[in-house]
């Protein structure tokens, strides 16, 4: 199998039930966002903290379940859905890693050290995934529950971010006004 098909070279794609869409639609831009922040996580492991990364695994191919919702406009009750469990887990896992921290005195400007920064960068383009699934749901019907996991997605990074700069011995910064 060929990983080129030519489908794509006047500027559609197939969703998952084969319509054909244009490469900019609105959904399309959710799920390639949500592709990008998945990717970007990617380059963050390893972290040199196996609980970090194996967070970020989970995370991962949960980003892969995202991705298929958000590409399926009519789904089958067997096909892959974001669940409030998902969701669940993500504070679950916020909850734990807070314990370590100092709590929050102010906003935290980005940065640290690489694994810290490169956690903060993810939040980001996961908060932008976060607007384009909002941008879609007001255009047509979605799974409400990629909205939830999404806004609490960005929650963990950050938490993970600060984690991972704490163990390192990296400073918070707060904005000077």
């Amino acid at each position: 199998m060929t990983v080129y098909t030519g489908r794509g070279d006047e500027g559609k794609t197939d969703l998952r039930d084969l319509s054909r869409v244009s490469k900019s639609s609105p959904r399309i831009e959710a799920y390639g966002t949500v592709d990008e922040a998945n990717a970007l996580i990617g380059t963050v492991r390893p972290t040199g903290y196996a609980d970090i990364d194996d967070v970020l695994e989970a995370v991962q191919n949960h980003l892969h379940v995202v991705q298929a919702d958000l590409a399926n406009p009519d789904p089958d009750p067997d096909d892959p859905r974001v669940e409030p469990t998902h969701t669940t887990e993500l504070e679950e896992r916020i909850d734990a890693f807070d314990e370590e921290l100092d709590p929050l005195q102010s906003f935290v400007l980005p940065g640290g050290g690489s694994a810290g920064a490169a956690l903060h960068h993810a939040r980001t383009v996961v908060r932008r995934a976060e607007r384009r699934v909002v941008n879609l749901a007001g255009a047509e019907p979605i799974n409400e529950s990629v909205i939830t996991y999404l806004n609490r997605l960005s929650d963990l990074l950050f938490t993970l971010g600060r984690v991972a700069n704490a163990r390192d011995g990296e400073p918070e910064e707060s904005p000077s006004y």
